[in-house]
C-alpha cells in the first residue's frame, strides 16, 4: 500500500526544511522522506522557486518537535 501524498506549493523563501516544519512541525527524518517523494527537488536551488509543487507524504503519527506558537491568535 502506498503513502498518501498532499500537494503543497512553495512560498517565497521556502526550502524543503521550512516546508517540512510548516506541514509536519518537525524536520527530523521528514526532509529525507520528502526528497524521496520528490527526486526533482535535489536538483533545484536551496530556495525553491515560488509556486513549486511539492508532494508531502502524509504521516499520521508525526509529533511536532516544539509547541507551535501563533503570533496572531
Amino acid at each position: 500500500r502506498g503513502v498518501n501524498l498532499m500537494k503543497v506549493l512553495s512560498q517565497q523563501g521556502d526550502t524543503v526544511d521550512t516546508l517540512c516544519w510548516r506541514v509536519y512541525g518537525s524536520t527530523s527524518g521528514m526532509v529525507e522522506k520528502v526528497l524521496d517523494a520528490n527526486p526533482k527537488l535535489a536538483f533545484m536551488p536551496v530556495l525553491l522557486p515560488l509556486g513549486t509543487t511539492v508532494n508531502m507524504p502524509e504521516f499520521p503519527n508525526v509529533k511536532p518537535e516544539t509547541p507551535q506558537v501563533q503570533l496572531w491568535d
